[in-house]
C-alpha cells in the first residue's frame, strides 16, 4: 500500500522568483460555487510552489511566464523553524513535475495577446 501525501494544481502563474537555490511559482486557481442566491460565482485560491531540481527550474525560466495556465505536481513536505524563540510549523508544495497547458496573454506570440 503506498502512504503519500500529494497535489496537483492546474492555474494560472502570478509570480516567479527565486528564492536562495530554489525558484518559487505562485499559482492562481480558480473554483466555481453557487451563492446564496443560486447565481455562479467564481473564488480564486493562491498556492505557492518551490521548485527544487536545476532542471525543472530552467524549465520554468526558459518557457513559463506570468499567466500562463500550467499543471504542477509534487510532495507536501512539513517543515519548522525557530522564530522569536517559538517553533513555526509550516508546509512546502515541492513541485516533482511541471509544464505549461496554455500561453497567457503575457507571451507575445499568445493568441490571447491578440
Amino acid at each position: 500500500m503506498c502512504q503519500c501525501a500529494e497535489f496537483q494544481i492546474i492555474g494560472r502563474v502570478g509570480k516567479i522568483k527565486k528564492v536562495g537555490s530554489t525558484l518559487r511559482v505562485t499559482i492562481a486557481a480558480s473554483y466555481p460555487y453557487k451563492d446564496d442566491h443560486g447565481d455562479w460565482q467564481e473564488r480564486t485560491r493562491w498556492n505557492e510552489i518551490t521548485i527544487f531540481q536545476d532542471a525543472r527550474k530552467g524549465y520554468v525560466q526558459r518557457n513559463i511566464l506570468t499567466g500562463d495556465l500550467i499543471r504542477a505536481v509534487g510532495m507536501l513536505e512539513q517543515t519548522s523553524w525557530e522564530k522569536d524563540g517559538e517553533t513555526v510549523y509550516g508546509v512546502t508544495l515541492a513541485c516533482e513535475q511541471i509544464g505549461r497547458l496554455c500561453k497567457g496573454p503575457s507571451h507575445p506570440d499568445s493568441d490571447e495577446a491578440n
